[in-house]
């Protein structure tokens, strides 16, 4: 029957990008209460599921963007030798199963995922497009809240929001006291977790001396550039070692 696992024997090549995706979030978020149009505490418990993909995890991903209930895991190694199932199925349940940890919840969670070929050229710019969906999602969301904080119905928000540019939301916002280029920078932007490398000083008994040793701990940049500039473009390849 082995024969019959005919997607078993997919694999991909490095680099890749693994993207997840939580399941029916808008749930979650609503049945906990969490503030909208964000909430802190959620996207605190993003950042400390990227953090242990990063260092806990055994996957190893070279660095984590994420925003809202998504997370792109950046591969510049090969894990399980490039078996396509496998990396899906275990980047996608170690993240849920950490979430629910964190978030203390009593319900389980799920995340789909999907591996994303790449190149060490155009990465960069599947990146921007993420960031470019974080700017979209931090838009309607706040416009969304809005909306339905005056009444309207959820159906009657998609469908007051259905069509509207970019211009239009932010003059919609700004009509209410909002401006969306002055909002938190990890809402417009979204967040990148990586390993960054640190100098401990330290103490050597046996020379009787202060010793300095390079040590990688991972951090959380919450003041990103866009990837789409050349400081972004700078920043983002550096982070992956490309």
């Amino acid at each position: 029957m082995q024969e019959r696992e005919i997607f078993s024997r997919l694999n991909i090549v490095t680099p890749y990008v693994v993207r997840l995706d939580g399941r029916a979030f808008h749930h979650l978020t609503s049945d906990l209460g969490f503030e909208k149009p964000y909430d802190d505490r959620f996207n605190d418990a993003m950042c400390r599921v990227c953090e242990a993909l990063i260092s806990k995890s055994g996957l190893e991903p070279d660095f984590a963007y994420t925003f809202s209930d998504e997370i792109s895991l950046f591969f510049s190694k090969t894990i399980f030798n490039g078996r396509v199932e496998k990396i899906d199925s275990v980047c996608a349940s170690y993240a849920a199963s950490a979430l629910t940890l964190f978030l203390g919840l009593l319900e389980p969670v799920s995340f789909d995922s999907r591996v994303v070929c790449v190149d060490s050229q155009s990465f960069p710019e599947y990146f921007s497009w993420r960031q470019k969906e974080a700017w979209r999602n931090h838009m309607n969301a706040y416009c969304q809240n809005a909306l339905i904080k005056e009444g309207f119905s959820a159906q009657q928000t998609a469908k007051n929001l259905s069509g509207v540019g970019s211009k239009q939301m932010h003059e919609m916002m700004f009509e209410r006291g909002v401006n969306l280029a002055k909002t938190p920078a990890w809402q417009r932007r979204g967040i990148v977790v990586h390993k960054k490398s640190v100098i401990r000083k330290g103490y050597n008994p046996i020379k009787n001396e202060e010793v300095e040793t390079e040590r990688k701990v991972v951090v959380v940049d919450k003041d990103i550039p866009l990837f789409d500039t050349p400081e972004g473009l700078d920043y983002i390849c550096k982070i992956s070692g490309q």
